[in-house]
């Protein structure tokens, strides 16, 4: 997941492979799976389980975090690209395609903790990463609506635009968030903890608490729109047409939409800002 930046970098913590619990104790530090905002739930779940595997393997590899960071990037892009795919096939690449990414994402900064290699620099590109790997994922699914390829008929440009516009939603939410801290620090004040802020307004904080219950905004975070876009090529495949793909489209267009307002609201009137 994202890295933090640290005063250290460029000098490896250890030239040996560690043990898995070795690794994990400085890779994994108190807190980084409890992290409300920047921990994914697969992270969680199975995908930390995974990488930390992998990564330990890697602490003497002639690879550097950030150029792992780029790898991420390419994965997540290409997932957009995959849903290209004419038929079912196209919806399984891109759902496996932002697993590789999701895995990517927690490997470049496991290695960076182990190796002391934490930067800015590092933190930015994590950032584009996902900016960009949302967008590419969400604007594929939009041209797959479209039916690029003519496989059910004739191009249907209103699916590409919602597609689009579900994109620009999510980088736009991402946006709302990021902005928080730019206009904290441009004030003299510090970045806002990794924790829950408090809504000033009652109704607000009903409406927050709502819409934490019902996590319906996580369906146009990558590894959710892969799983509901995978769920609507499956039932695609049965029905013989793009009618779930093109139904999961307006569905995830109306949620980034709705999203990017309420979220820009909640940031608005909470202390996040104070």
């Amino acid at each position: 997941m994202s890295k933090t930046s640290a005063p250290e970098r460029g000098t490896a913590m250890n030239t040996s492979k560690p043990t898995l619990a070795e690794f994990r104790a400085v890779a994994h530090p108190e807190g980084l799976l409890d992290r409300r905002s920047g921990e994914h739930w697969a992270g969680r779940l199975y995908m930390r389980r995974i990488s930390s595997r992998i990564t330990r393997h890697l602490v003497d590899a002639p690879v550097t975090p950030n150029q792992l960071t780029w790898l991420m990037m390419v994965a997540g892009v290409a997932a957009g690209a995959a849903l290209l795919v004419p038929g079912l096939w196209g919806a399984i690449l891109g759902a496996l395609l932002i697993q590789v990414y999701l895995g990517l994402d927690c490997v470049d900064g496991e290695l960076a903790r182990w190796r002391r290699q934490t930067s800015t620099t590092g933190v930015y590109l994590d950032r584009i990463g996902h900016y960009l790997s949302e967008a590419a994922l969400l604007t594929g699914f939009g041209l797959r609506a479209a039916d690029l390829f003519q496989q059910h008929g004739a191009r249907a440009w209103l699916w590409a635009f919602l597609g689009t516009l579900a994109a620009l939603g999510a980088i736009l939410i991402k946006a709302e968030t990021d902005l928080v801290d730019v206009a904290r620090i441009r004030r003299g004040l510090t970045a806002v903890e990794d924790s829950a802020s408090v809504p000033r307004a009652a109704g607000v904080a009903k409406a927050r608490k709502l819409a934490s219950a019902l996590k319906f905004h996580r369906l146009i975070g990558g590894v959710e729109a892969s799983l509901l876009m995978l769920a609507a090529g499956v039932a695609d495949a049965v029905h013989g047409d793009l009618f779930f793909t093109r139904l999961a489209v307006v569905v995830l267009a109306a949620i980034a939409l709705l999203q990017t307002v309420l979220h820009l609201l909640s940031i608005v009137l909470s202390s996040r800002l104070r």
